[in-house]
């Protein structure tokens, strides 16, 4: 009976099959483990990452396909206005310049008090922005002269909303003495498209001062004396695209226009 048995158990063991995938065919036998043939190796991923079976390229294709991936850095000019060294600007063929034409005219009166300038626009029948009338709506006192900055930014307010709207003829009727004084109002008649005239009141200190005196509401005489002071002619050179100059009636002499 144990010699039955002991011949059973061998048959069991040489009959063995791999019933596994571990070789990757179910039911071959598994091959003997030993120094010659030792356990394969079993890598382990981590994260879940699924390895890759491809070997690595070390083809020129495999390189050129590295450097583009690669991040490059683009240093921009020290001005927007400068074109890169590369570039060159186009030269503009020679030829006549197209001049617009002016959406209108803002016409500048330039004069002390007392020189005519009320009287000149009331005989063309026109109603300027004056400082002199702000003064009034603002201070209630013509002479004031405290808060010239307020004057003539409201002033400026008024005339650009003129431009704005496209009038075609603006009038402003201020002292204007002095070409820093003129250059707001030029730069901002040109920015909107119209053409600056000039009027140049050239009435000498001793009329202005007498016409003055008899005025219902005077500006004081010291004031007047610090303002002719002040006043220059006007210039070409400042932007106007004309220069009308009034003088005081001499030997049948109105007015002249000097162009």
């Amino acid at each position: 009976m144990r010699n039955w048995m002991r011949e059973r158990m061998k048959r069991r063991k040489k009959k063995t099959e791999n019933e596994t995938e571990a070789t990757g065919k179910v039911g071959q036998q598994k091959p003997p483990v030993d120094a010659q043939h030792p356990e394969p190796i079993v890598p382990t991923y981590d994260d879940g990452l699924v390895p890759t079976h491809e070997p690595l390229e070390e083809s020129p294709a495999a390189e050129e396909r590295l450097e583009e991936r690669r991040i490059e850095t683009e240093v921009q000019p020290e001005s927007v206005s400068v074109p890169p060294p590369e570039l060159k600007p186009v030269a503009q063929p020679p030829g006549p310049r197209t001049v617009r034409a002016p959406k209108g005219v803002v016409v500048l009166a330039i004069g002390l008090p007392g020189s005519g300038k009320t009287t000149w626009f009331k005989r063309r029948g026109v109603t300027p922005l004056s400082s002199d009338m702000l003064r009034s709506i603002l201070f209630d006192d013509i002479t004031e002269q405290r808060y010239q900055g307020l004057v003539f930014s409201t002033l400026r307010s008024l005339l650009r909303a003129r431009l704005i709207a496209r009038m075609p003829w603006n009038y402003v009727d201020a002292s204007n003495l002095a070409p820093h004084e003129r250059r707001q109002w030029i730069k901002m008649a040109k920015g909107f498209g119209y053409e600056v005239h000039a009027v140049f009141f050239d009435v000498p200190l001793e009329v202005c001062l007498e016409r003055n005196r008899r005025r219902e509401r005077q500006v004081k005489e010291d004031v007047v004396q610090r303002m002719s002071a002040k006043l220059k002619a006007p210039a070409f050179e400042e932007g106007f695209a004309k220069i009308t100059v009034v003088r005081v009636k001499r030997s049948g002499e109105q007015g002249a226009e000097v162009s």
